[in-house]
């Protein structure tokens, strides 16, 4: 690593270093999110266009340096046959920040939920008797915790973003350790895909064909059983997912009427 100069960031007033690196000495997290090659195509063109402009963010740990924002554009210099890239070195401490960086590309409700159960699981690994209540400002959103969940252990396809508006309504953060936590997040990821059953049931006997339409029964499903633009259930959340899945089975096929079916 090559230090080029240190200066401070002019909100928070960070002490960061512009640095110059072997390609090498840049790790991947275990918390990083799935690499997208289409993404990262996209970058090795701009990057033989333009030139590399934006540089990484890492922060360093005992292992050496870890990329915290731009491992696409690490993996696109990498193709590429490039052996030096510029970074930023941040302050450790933003390390688990890692929602809240990922300037590429907006990451999808998916992308974001993986994310999200592999830094719990850093946070578990770390202290088990952590509240992850305590955690808020880490993950901001618990829903993506619980669809985490289900992701990584249950349901790989699990559509996570025809739940999204539903479950955000009827989720929080848990004011318990851990340790204590995972287990109540794999209680509800376990009843979610029991849902996506109910949803995929209810798809098949209404003799529906566009998969898409899987996120409107779920949408309608939510509307029956609280009713239209519903902005707040009071229910708590294994009473709210069974409410939604009795509503399922009560959707009839002329409700789809004006969609392709």
């Amino acid at each position: 690593m090559q230090e080029l100069c240190r200066y401070q960031d002019p909100v928070k007033k960070h002490e960061l270093c512009l640095a110059l690196f072997n390609i090498d000495e840049i790790l991947i997290p275990p918390f990083q999110r799935d690499l997208s090659e289409g993404l990262k195509r996209n970058l090795e063109l701009a990057i033989e266009k333009l030139g590399f402009l934006h540089p990484i963010i890492v922060v360093e740990n005992e292992k050496g340096y870890y990329v915290v924002d731009g491992r696409h554009r690490l993996e696109a210099l990498k193709e590429l046959g490039y052996q030096e890239i510029v970074g930023i070195i941040a302050p450790k401490e933003l390390a688990l920040h890692i929602l809240e960086f990922n300037t590429e590309k907006p990451p999808n409700v998916k992308e974001k939920a993986k994310q999200a159960y592999r830094l719990f699981q850093e946070f578990l690994k770390k202290d088990p008797q952590t509240l992850e209540i305590d955690l808020l400002s880490f993950f901001k959103q618990p829903e993506l915790i619980t669809f985490g969940f289900v992701l990584e252990e249950f349901e790989p396809k699990f559509p996570a973003s025809f739940y999204e508006s539903f479950i955000s309504k009827i989720d929080q953060f848990l004011h318990e350790p851990l340790e204590e936590a995972r287990e109540e997040r794999r209680r509800r990821a376990q009843k979610l895909v029991e849902l996506n059953q109910v949803v995929n049931e209810t798809y098949a006997k209404l003799g529906l064909t566009n998969a898409l339409l899987k996120g409107e029964i779920v949408r309608k499903a939510v509307q029956l059983a609280y009713g239209v633009r519903v902005r707040k259930i009071e229910d708590e959340f294994y009473e709210a997912v069974e409410r939604v899945k009795e509503a399922c089975a009560k959707l009839e096929p002329d409700e789809f009427g004006g969609h392709e079916i």
